[in-house]
């Protein structure tokens, strides 16, 4: 009688805190990492509206059983901190959201060290950065867009040469059609790619019909029609918001459940950051090559 592969054994603790009187709340970190392998790469991942570091166990332990360390903050927006729209940091959160990127980039040491067994294991040169739905744009800023003022002018740069690789899950589109609702509340949604110039996978469901866009699906495919870095899209047929439950198992915003939607992301991502960080292009070859089924459609720009 077979029996089925047991899964790689991985460790994660949080929360690691990481003191941050100027940002108003500390930033708490998630680590997850394999309990075996030497010179592992890194994932920094940045969560959707709401979520925290509890999130996205679909996709955050499946990286780490895979050979990946994962690097989870909780942003000022998650519905664990209660930050309401009243509090004086609230309009300037998508820019702390980036920060809180850099400042993981920049005590990686720290974070590390706090994983038994972890120290001296990790590549700090593979970075790879991901991120789902407002932190699919948040990731963005690291991989080189801008947003736009008001004006329609590109803001500051904060791209991380220090990221190698990206991974964009739903994220947002340009700020041309916003509905009223978006542009009032969220008026940072102007996102800029012609300066995305870092490797990237960019990750769509065609039926993912935003509440913030007057457009389309097609609204979640402008980081790869419009940038120079993202040169793979992945299109997940029946596709909404969550990918299939890439948030979590029976998550209450999953919509379009399904768990081999949720097994494509996995492999795909996989594949690609592998191929893109240098370590092994094997799988994303033959991904391309032979396809990713009847369900989902995967492109790379030549």
């Amino acid at each position: 009688m077979s029996q089925t592969p047991t899964a790689p054994a991985i460790v994660s603790v949080k929360p690691v805190v990481l003191p941050a009187p100027e940002r108003g709340d500390d930033l708490q970190v998630r680590v997850a990492a394999p309990i075996e392998g030497e010179n592992l790469p890194v994932v920094v991942f940045s969560h959707g509206f709401a979520q925290s570091l509890d999130a996205y166990a679909p996709l955050a332990d499946h990286w780490a059983q895979s050979g990946f360390v994962v690097l989870q903050p909780t942003h000022l927006d998650s519905s664990t901190l209660a930050v309401t729209p009243e509090d004086p940091r609230y309009p300037a959160i998508w820019r702390t959201r980036v920060h809180d990127l850099v400042r993981i980039l920049d005590d990686l040491d720290t974070l590390i060290a706090a994983v038994p067994g972890l120290a001296g294991r990790v590549d700090t040169g593979r970075i790879a950065a991901a991120g789902h739905s407002w932190g699919g744009q948040t990731v963005g800023t690291l991989l080189g867009a801008r947003v736009l003022d008001d004006d329609g002018r590109p803001g500051e740069d904060l791209s991380d040469a220090r990221v190698k690789a990206g991974l964009l899950l739903a994220a947002t589109g340009v700020g041309d059609d916003l509905t009223p609702f978006a542009a009032e509340h969220f008026p940072f949604m102007k996102p800029d790619f012609s300066a995305l110039s870092t490797p990237t996978l960019v990750v769509a469901g065609d039926k993912d019909q935003s509440m913030l866009s007057e457009r389309g699906p097609d609204w979640f495919v402008d980081p790869y029609r419009l940038s120079p870095g993202a040169r793979a899209l992945l299109t997940l047929f029946g596709g909404e918001h969550t990918l299939g439950g890439i948030v979590g198992v029976a998550h209450t915003q999953t919509t379009d459940e399904n768990p081999e939607r949720v097994a494509l992301v996995q492999r795909v991502s996989v594949a690609y950051l592998r191929h893109e960080l240098g370590l092994d292009s094997s799988e994303w070859t033959t991904l391309l090559q032979d396809g990713v089924g009847p369900n989902a459609s995967l492109e790379e720009k030549k």
